[in-house]
């Protein structure tokens, strides 16, 4: 069944188990997800990436299909959805399963696609659509935000946020709460201060692929080499960005080896490393050493420079390097 966003909160979440969020907002997408289902309060939450899902199909039917009596609804995140996944899923549907919620996130995906098609036309599922932001709504956001922070901004700066958020609400979100940081005890920030701070939004994906390299996560790693188009100019940029994480990484290290907890050493580490990073930074401690991320900084320096001399293969080169790093077996 298809319907608009604003008559989400009108249906009864009871009479619906299955959901199709697809579409380029992602963070329209997540706000929605956080806001419907509650997501702060809720214990029974499984996330699953759809290859994870397709590679372990009995185990996941296992897990949906045990009960407690301590156990309240779960509900079940599955991103990255494509065609692949139709026909498992409509055997989950089919099942009429109790006591669970099961959102499919999904980029854009076309009329003729399968899953949108089965959830469009079976009046037992939501099939939602997250279109881009416009230049006017993210403004919004970010004059309600300054509004509530008490700090009086230009247009000037409002529109670099915008343009550096490259039309994604929740890239405009993540400078926000670097902002937010930032302006702790302060009440304006300059042009300089902004471009200093927040990133260019292309950039996002390769910091998301560096971290999931860096946390050994070899599956989520391999995905996000799978459905970006790196260029060769990308290849420089994704090592710099695992050089400056490596950095960090090492200065961590010296402040732990200094008899400082983890969270000690991220706590107090300049510049400030945000709230949504933390997990993800504890992550990559637990996964290397000071001795090993040493190693991986000279390591990187070296596959850079094999990139510049081929730079025709550097896409391959940078891949290979990436996908043996994350994997934990690797050490």
């Amino acid at each position: 069944m298809i319907i608009k966003l604003f008559q989400l909160e009108k249906i009864n979440k009871n009479d619906f188990n299955f959901y199709l969020f697809y579409g380029e907002n992602e963070g329209l997408k997540n706000e929605t997800i956080n806001k419907f289902f509650n997501l702060e309060k809720s214990k029974n939450i499984f996330r699953y990436e759809e290859k994870e899902l397709l590679e372990n199909k009995d185990n996941f039917f296992d897990s949906i299909l045990s009960k407690s009596l301590f156990e309240n609804e779960k509900l079940i995140i599955i991103s990255r959805v494509t065609d692949k996944i139709v026909d498992f899923i409509d055997q989950i549907i089919e099942k009429e399963i109790d006591d669970i919620k099961i959102i499919l996130n999904s980029r854009i995906l076309e009329k003729k696609s399968k899953i949108r098609s089965l959830f469009e036309k079976n009046k037992k599922t939501i099939s939602l659509a997250f279109y881009a932001d416009t230049s006017l709504s993210l403004a919004n956001i970010a004059n309600n935000f300054f509004k509530e922070k008490k700090i009086l901004i230009s247009q000037d700066k409002i529109n670099l946020l915008i343009e550096r958020s490259r039309g994604d609400r929740q890239n405009l979100n993540n400078e926000l709460s670097k902002i937010e940081s930032f302006l702790l005890n302060k009440k304006n920030i300059s042009i300089d201060e902004i471009m200093e701070l927040t990133n260019l939004a292309e950039n996002y994906n390769i910091s998301e692929l560096v971290d999931s390299c860096l946390s050994r996560n070899m599956r989520k790693t391999a995905n996000i080499l799978n459905e970006n188009n790196f260029s060769t100019e990308d290849c420089i940029q994704i090592t710099r960005t695992l050089l400056i994480k490596l950095k960090r990484l090492q200065k961590l290290f010296f402040e732990i080896n200094n008899n400082k907890s983890a969270d000690e050493a991220i706590s107090i580490f300049k510049p400030p490393i945000f709230w949504k990073d933390k997990e993800v930074v504890k992550s990559q401690i637990k996964n290397w050493t000071l001795n090993k991320t040493e190693d991986l900084i000279y390591k990187t320096n070296e596959i850079e420079l094999l990139v510049k001399k081929n730079s025709s293969n550097g896409i391959n080169i940078v891949s290979d390097f990436i996908i043996s790093q994350s994997d934990r077996s690797n050490n």
